[in-house]
């Protein structure tokens, strides 16, 4: 998983709305919404309309978490 929108639910629930009031709020399509329930990723601009509904900052809803696999495999050399 590279992706979580676990801030966001945790977000959701401090401001008591619902994902539904969200998807309204935010004038998304229900498969953005199903994407995101599914940790995959949307577009830039979505998640900048659910800041200023949210009054919040990407890092508050979104966060990149690196592939365990991945990072192995990939090593930084100088």
């Amino acid at each position: 998983m590279a992706i979580s929108y676990n801030r966001l639910w945790k977000l959701l629930v401090d401001k008591k709305m619902s994902k539904s009031d969200l998807r309204k709020a935010v004038e998304m399509s229900p498969q953005t919404l199903t994407k995101m329930r599914r940790d995959e990723p949307v577009t830039l601009s979505t998640l900048e309309r659910i800041c200023r509904v949210l009054n919040s900052d990407f890092g508050d809803i979104v966060q990149y978490i690196p592939d365990e696999s991945t990072e192995s495999s990939k090593s930084i050399t100088r």
